[in-house]
């Protein structure tokens, strides 16, 4: 299986593929002035994510939805990586006053903003609604990060002005956003129980996602 192997790592233009690592991807880059959110942090590619960063030089903040399951990733990251800058912050991506409260606090501690990732997620749950009456999965998913990235926005382009390096905005979403309904995206009946499906659900804010992201490109072309 070796020719399969091959075809995987298969390396692109940029001379990465699917079996770089992003130690790999980051060696050489020197992170010390960049400030990075990363949320998801707390597990899986978010924490990679934040380990490498932070292996780079980077100041870290590492939301989540407790002070404890933060810290104790903080811990293990310390642990491979001495001198880390991390921060962890308490955010509930499911509740917009939390989202709300998150962006009050970090932008009174006057931290710069260099890169937002928007990686957390939760996968297939049952119907159920937060506490602001919105899907679960596409509250946390997408509503919560899209205005979590509003609220930061300014900072980030203040950031670039003053610091002379643009600011990066990453939305991460994978191939599920084509496994959604078939109409799309249910404007109408997102919190309508009937008819739903938790991982058609879960393909609905990825697309959410990726719509996202290419508007805000567009949006922040030039600027």
């Amino acid at each position: 299986m070796e020719w399969l192997r091959n075809w995987v790592c298969k390396k692109g233009p940029s001379g990465f593929g699917a079996c770089s690592t992003a130690e790999q991807v980051t060696e050489g880059i020197d992170a010390f002035n960049i400030t990075a959110i990363v949320t998801g942090a707390t597990s899986g590619i978010g924490m990679e994510t934040a380990r490498v960063l932070a292996l780079r030089g980077a100041t870290v903040i590492i939301p989540a939805r407790s002070k404890e399951s933060g810290e104790k990733v903080k811990e293990k990251i310390v642990e491979q990586v001495a001198d880390a800058k991390i921060e962890v912050m308490e955010l509930d991506l499911s509740s917009l006053a939390s989202v709300r409260s998150f962006a009050a606090a970090f932008l009174s501690s006057n931290k710069p903003l260099n890169l937002l990732i928007n990686n957390a997620g939760i996968f297939g749950c049952p119907f159920q609604l937060s506490e602001d009456g919105i899907e679960l999965q596409f509250a946390t998913n997408h509503i919560g990060h899209f205005l979590l990235t509003n609220l930061l926005l300014d900072k980030m382009k203040a950031t670039g002005r003053e610091s002379g390096t643009e600011g990066r905005i990453v939305i991460v979403a994978p191939h599920t956003h084509s496994t959604t309904y078939k109409s799309g995206i249910r404007f109408e009946n997102i919190n309508n129980p009937s008819g739903y499906g938790r991982f058609k659900a879960y393909g609905q804010f990825k697309l959410a996602n990726i719509l996202h992201a290419k508007e805000l490109a567009r949006r922040l072309q030039g600027e």
